[in-house]
């Protein structure tokens, strides 16, 4: 279902996100943002001169390679385009990222790391919906691999309780997880 339609309104700015997630020939895994931020309109900037139409103000990329069990094992943060010529200095900042691990205090171990001065505001927001992303991408995988080493049915799992979907009561668990429904019948 779209939007409502809007009111009378001029288009000024594009914010474009994209996130991608691949399986790599060593059992590493690659996720990947790329994010570019546009106007609809020229415009001067101190360090770059003259920003036209359609250029990105904004440039970043991010590319974090992760194991099955989502620690990070690298980091690679360009920045390609910026208002300010230091902006890519801070990206190498990024590499203390290092051997953490996406899940609980997700978030907070990013702020820890390469909040505020210490990394780029939009490097920094790139980073957050990355083990969303990394779920998506390891989940068919880890999923199939559990399947055939046959763990444990009474184990509870970990999707249950993470969102409205996947409520231990609602009718997607009743119906994929019959086992761990907590509805009633």
């Amino acid at each position: 279902m779209p939007l409502p339609a809007p009111s009378s309104r001029k288009h000024l700015h594009t914010r474009a996100i994209d996130y991608r997630g691949y399986e790599r020939e060593d059992g590493l895994f690659d996720i990947e943002a790329h994010m570019t931020d546009t106007k609809t309109y020229s415009f001067s900037n101190d360090w770059r001169g003259r920003v036209e139409v359609g250029e990105p103000l904004h440039e970043m990329l991010l590319r974090l390679t992760i194991d099955e069990s989502f620690v990070i094992r690298d980091v690679v943060a360009v920045t390609d385009n910026s208002p300010f010529q230091m902006c890519p200095d801070i990206t190498p900042a990024y590499h203390t990222l290092v051997g953490i691990r996406m899940g609980p205090g997700w978030r907070k171990a990013i702020r820890m790391k390469v909040g505020g001065i210490q990394g780029c505001t939009h490097l920094t927001e790139l980073l957050f919906p990355m083990a969303t992303v990394a779920m998506q991408t390891l989940w068919p995988i880890l999923s199939k691999r559990r399947k055939e080493s046959k763990p444990s049915p009474d184990r509870r799992p970990g999707i249950i309780d993470t969102c409205h979907a996947w409520a231990s009561d609602s009718p997607v668990v009743k119906r994929n997880m019959p086992k761990h429904y907590t509805g009633s019948e």
